[in-house]
């Protein structure tokens, strides 16, 4: 989005600097004022929903205007000069509009070179609404392998995937909470507890926050899962579904059964989730090394740990049938049959309507209507899994240290630009499948929202959700957490974000819902939870082969 500054009552010069004529733009001059009016007070949000109420009226020079004011892409829009025949204004001293500063190019690592992505655009609605979708069933996912789904859940429980063998996969993912920790930004290796009062604490305590919300394992082991993580940078190649894609290169040499297998890989290696920091242990030596792969690499040193306890070691042996060191593809299959086990959602009162087996409630069936309908949801939560797996610009307000650090110092999260090194990427995030939403907050990707209702008020209009957010973050105590909200009142950085909502908001219908409204959405939101599935499937063990205490 690009901003120019407009003087006080200069709708002649605006129109001239858009390439309109006043005969025809006097016919919306009222609403044309009153976007004016808005940009004057520095509300382009207000503005912008002007322009868009009168688009959608039909207005073709309100369109005009809003590629031209909002859209442009160029680096910068001069100020509009005065029509033919109006005098210019009075000198005077400079005004501060809001402009948006083009945002430098992402700093990424070679590694992470573009990769040869398939775009999807999401579907337009019909007039009528979106179709509803299939119901989830077994058959969309993989057969469950009880054998190796068994050793996984040890894993899944055990520490010793963590540098300082102080957290595992379930600190993060509690069954009990979920599939989630139950709070914004998590404190991973270095802390003690769980939930809200996990803190840091010990000879290696945590220092910052896990830079992005814990998010929930439901569903992800369905066989038409193509995107991990918030910003997709595990996924298979499109042009070739057998490869994956993901920050350490294609892994061609392992044998991995799954997106989901690619993704467990990860968490062991980052620093605040579970391998530590330098000079805490050899695993996060290496990692910050950038050495993950081979004998000495961070992988090969956790294959080697989880090979060194006999019970391990049998079951791997026992489940391949052959002699062997147990490898770190092996440790990520068994990890992904664990989730797609455990965190299968398919039994929700949506899906029991949907197979024609129950009604929904009436509250419940009215969001459904707008969920399908007028407001517009299922235009990126689509098919049996409720996302088109895709990445959109919702305006999330940046909490915490952020996952990349900019040229001029400050932290930020610029979502899947990290990963495509595409401007039209920035603050772009994956769609996230819906099942069991409803009982998975804190929700954005930053954990920003710890209510639902304010979370869909915002999703519904980003950029002036941005304006009005005030902070509700769930927090886990850390001695050093003074920068928890501060990049709320960095202007270029929240202008930037403002920008890439805005341009996403063009893309979609206007929609606006009254309070009603979003409580028949938060209705239908809770109609797609399965209760049994909560319940645990095969559940945490009593005790897991290292020894170590359970962490869950």
């Amino acid at each position: 989005m690009r901003y120019f500054p407009v003087r006080q009552g200069c709708l002649v010069s605006l129109i001239a600097a858009v390439g309109l004529s006043m005969p025809v733009a006097t016919a919306s001059a009222q609403s044309l004022n009153h976007s004016i009016d808005a940009m004057e007070a520095g509300d382009f949000q207000r503005a912008f929903t002007i322009l868009r109420q009168l688009e959608q009226a039909g207005d073709p020079y309100a369109r005009q205007m809003m590629d031209d004011v909002f859209y442009s892409s160029g680096a910068a829009i001069a100020p509009p000069q005065p029509a033919p025949g109006v005098a210019p204004a009075p000198s005077e001293a400079p005004q501060t509009a809001a402009m948006v500063v083009p945002p430098e190019r992402p700093e990424l690592s070679p590694r992470n070179s573009p990769r040869p992505l398939a775009r999807r655009v999401a579907p337009q609605a019909p007039a009528d609404g979106f179709a509803l979708p299939a119901a989830l069933d077994p058959d969309a996912f993989r057969a469950l392998d009880e054998p190796l789904a068994r050793i996984g859940r040890d894993l899944f429980f055990d520490p010793i995937l963590s540098g300082n063998k102080d957290v595992s996969c379930g600190t993060c993912h509690m069954p009990a909470m979920a599939s989630g920790d139950g709070v914004s930004l998590g404190l991973g290796t270095g802390a003690v507890g769980l939930g809200v009062e996990r803190r840091a604490d010990g000879p290696n305590a945590a220092k910052r926050r896990i830079p992005r919300n814990a998010p929930a394992l439901w569903n992800l082991g369905a066989r038409d899962l193509h995107v991990i993580f918030r910003d997709g940078r595990v996924e298979p190649d499109p042009d070739d579904p057998d490869r994956f894609l993901t920050p350490q290169g294609p892994l061609d040499y392992m044998d991995l059964n799954s997106v989901l297998a690619a993704q467990a890989l990860f968490p062991p290696t980052s620093a605040e989730e579970m391998a530590g920091q330098p000079g805490g242990n050899e695993i996060a030596d290496a990692a910050a090394a950038d050495l993950i792969h081979g004998d000495e690499g961070a992988w090969g040193l956790l294959a080697a740990r989880v090979d060194e306890i006999a019970a391990y070691h049998d079951a791997f042996n026992a489940y391949r049938g052959a002699e062997g060191p147990v490898r770190i593809d092996e440790i990520a299959n068994a990890l992904a049959a664990f989730i797609e086990w455990e965190f299968r959602a398919i039994d929700t009162p949506f899906d029991r309507y949907l197979r024609e087996e129950a009604a929904l409630e009436s509250a419940a069936g009215l969001g459904m209507q707008l969920f399908y309908g007028k407001a517009g949801c299922a235009g990126c939560h689509s098919g049996p899994l409720l996302s088109d797996q895709d990445f959109h610009a919702m305006g999330q307000p940046p909490i915490g240290p952020g996952r990349q650090q900019g040229e001029d110092g400050y932290s930020r999260d610029i979502g899947r630009a990290a990963v495509t090194q595409r401007p039209e990427d920035l603050y772009s995030f994956r769609t996230p499948m819906l099942r069991n939403v409803a009982v998975t907050g804190p929700w954005g990707h930053s954990g920003a929202f710890s209510e639902l209702r304010d979370f869909l008020d915002h999703h519904v209009d980003p950029a002036a959700g941005l304006a009005r957010y005030e902070p509700q973050a769930v927090l886990p105590v850390l001695e050093d957490a003074s920068d928890d909200f501060d990049r709320l009142s960095n202007e270029t950085l929240m202008s930037e974000i403002r920008a890439a909502a805005a341009r996403a908001m063009a893309q979609r219908p206007l929609v606006m819902l009254d309070a009603d409204e979003v409580g028949f959405l938060i209705a239908f939101l809770h109609a797609l939870t399965d209760e049994a599935a909560l319940d645990g499937r095969m559940g945490a063990p009593g005790s897991v082969p290292s020894g170590l205490a359970l962490a869950h």
